[in-house]
């Protein structure tokens, strides 16, 4: 066999092996349990035909991020753990200036992909070393570390946080 017949018989069988592939092509293990966040919109790493869905184990097996803060909520300092929200971003590969976030209640408020370069916000998967019950604020919630700035002090930063979170759209 030539060289050029060999380089016709793999560029062949590329085109044929292309042509097979017709669903998309997918990045991220697919969730095996229960969907607790979808992230959609300018995301380049998916495991469905449109988003990037995440089990609660696929969360968990992320690097967790832990701190304790007094949220505009609460009387008392709570310990929150979860991946930063950076990372859970990284995993999906999101690119886009804003995020809007939608709690199960169809709450929504917009947060500049920015924030979460430049605050360890998490995305809460426990609360005081315990899952977060759907009844609070769980099974997510985007908590900013407000007591770590006095920036975050603000209101914007208490407004731009979403318990019960469902999905984040990348825009």
């Amino acid at each position: 066999m030539t060289m050029s017949s060999t380089r016709s018989l793999f560029a062949a069988a590329v085109l044929a092996a292309s042509a097979l592939c017709t669903g998309p092509v997918l990045a991220l293990e697919p969730a095996t349990g229960k969907v607790v966040l979808t992230v959609s919109g300018k995301v380049a790493a998916k495991n469905t035909a449109q988003a990037a869905d995440f089990d609660m184990a696929m969360l968990e097996a992320m690097p967790q991020k832990t701190f304790t803060t007094l949220t505009p909520w609460d009387r008392q300092p709570i310990k929150f753990s979860g991946p930063l929200l950076r990372d859970v971003l990284a995993a999906a590969k999101a690119s886009g200036t804003t995020l809007k976030a939608v709690a199960v209640n169809d709450y929504s408020t917009t947060i500049p992909l920015s924030d979460t370069q430049q605050f360890d916000m998490v995305l809460a998967t426990r609360m005081n070393g315990q899952p977060i019950p759907p009844r609070t604020k769980g099974p997510l919630f985007i908590v900013y570390p407000y007591d770590s700035q006095p920036t975050l002090q603000a209101p914007i930063y208490k407004d731009r946080s979403a318990w019960q979170l469902r999905s984040l759209l990348v825009e």
